[in-house]
């Protein structure tokens, strides 16, 4: 009989990435990061100007932190321990948006923490990777936990039969951001949610709409 299968995001899932973007860029960039803004595109300002940075300037930053920045990640509050309890009954893939260039250095990071499970690279919406994986391992049940809404968007619309967990695992940013439209639950810290994925492998199939 096929496992349930948990595909989970790794930063501001599994590992805290925001906080470090925002003193990286404080310390090399002169740039501040609001925590509490709603998205990238307004968080990112010119310390001196205070004016946004251009969109195009943004992503070639995020793509130079993790270049050369992500031995300041740490992990996220209970995380490895959820997931060594999930892994007694289910299938890991840890489902991240960095290209592919970036695995290995994802998989070791995360080795780190005594995280070893599947690492799969994404670029742009989860919904189809989620597709190919249910296609691959063939699993009872599925649940998927992301820290952005528009994921939560792309997997209900490709995969609706799969639980959704909406989660920010950032204080800052999750108290400025509400909880993801098309997810089932919205839930921050990983104590908590361990028990919500175990009940959803046991329930089935989540309802399609």
């Amino acid at each position: 009989m096929s496992r349930p299968l948990l595909i989970s995001d790794c930063d501001e899932v599994l590992l805290n990435m925001l906080r470090h973007f925002a003193d990286w860029l404080d310390e090399a960039h002169d740039c501040h990061f609001a925590l509490d803004a709603p998205g990238f595109r307004e968080a990112v300002r010119d310390k001196k100007t205070g004016a946004p940075l251009a969109e195009a300037l943004i992503w070639p930053l995020l793509d130079g932190f993790f270049d050369s920045e992500m031995h300041r990640q740490n992990i996220v509050p209970d995380a490895a321990a959820a997931l060594s309890a999930i892994a007694e009954v289910a299938d890991i893939v840890i489902l991240t948006n960095l290209g592919d260039e970036y695995h290995a250095s994802r998989v070791e990071q995360l080795r780190a923490f005594d995280i070893n499970h599947r690492v799969r690279c994404n670029r742009g919406g989860k919904g189809l990777p989620v597709v190919e994986l249910i296609e691959e391992l063939k699993p009872s049940v599925t649940v998927f936990v992301d820290d952005l809404a528009v994921h939560h968007h792309s997997v209900a619309k490709h995969a609706p039969e799969v639980w959704r967990l909406h989660m920010i695992a950032e204080p800052r940013a999750a108290a400025h951001m509400p909880p993801a439209p098309r997810a089932h639950a919205r839930i921050d810290e990983w104590e908590p949610a361990l028990g919500w994925i175990l009940d959803r492998f046991a329930e089935g199939p989540a309802p399609i709409a």
